[in-house]
């Protein structure tokens, strides 16, 4: 499920988007910069300070993930269902050992979020598909650069 290219759309996101919704069905969107592929079926989100997010999933497991590399205005949707995984559970350091290194010492990671993961679906920008071939990777980059006054940097 979680191929090469949606794992390199991971790691080229800064954020990612969680949608959860209630039990009524009222929709909630929040971005999240802790996260990691677990394995091929599971991606993990540190739970910095997102109460309404950690009550939906209680909810409501159903969850969608959107990343987009911003430069490039591609990345991927993953849909699937998620259980919330508080400290105090025998396998919470089963599932956040992959987001300490991220976090450090920087936040409290009160919960994880454990989305087991049903469908993904590339996302690309209208460009891509209005303006064909005149449209690129590198120029989307070019013209975001220019229009954000950001610079990528180099490949480490």
């Amino acid at each position: 499920m979680l191929t090469d290219r949606v794992r390199a759309s991971m790691e080229a996101s800064v954020l990612c988007w969680l949608a959860t919704a209630d039990s009524s069905g009222q929709p909630n969107v929040s971005p999240k910069e802790v996260f990691r592929a677990f394995d091929d079926r599971h991606v993990v989100i540190a739970n910095i300070a997102s109460p309404v997010s950690a009550k939906n999933i209680e909810e409501n497991p159903r969850v969608c993930v959107s990343l987009v590399d911003i430069l490039v205005q591609k990345g991927h949707k993953i849909m699937g269902s998620a259980i919330n995984v508080r400290r105090h559970t025998d396998d919470y350091r089963k599932w956040v050992a992959p987001l300490l290194p991220i976090v450090g010492d920087r936040f409290p990671v009160r919960s994880v979020f454990v989305i087991q993961v049903e469908r993904t679906v590339e996302i690309i920008a209208p460009s891509y598909l209005l303006f064909g071939e005149s449209t690129s990777e590198s120029s989307q980059i070019e013209a975001a650069e220019a229009a954000y006054g950001v610079r990528r940097l180099p490949a480490a």
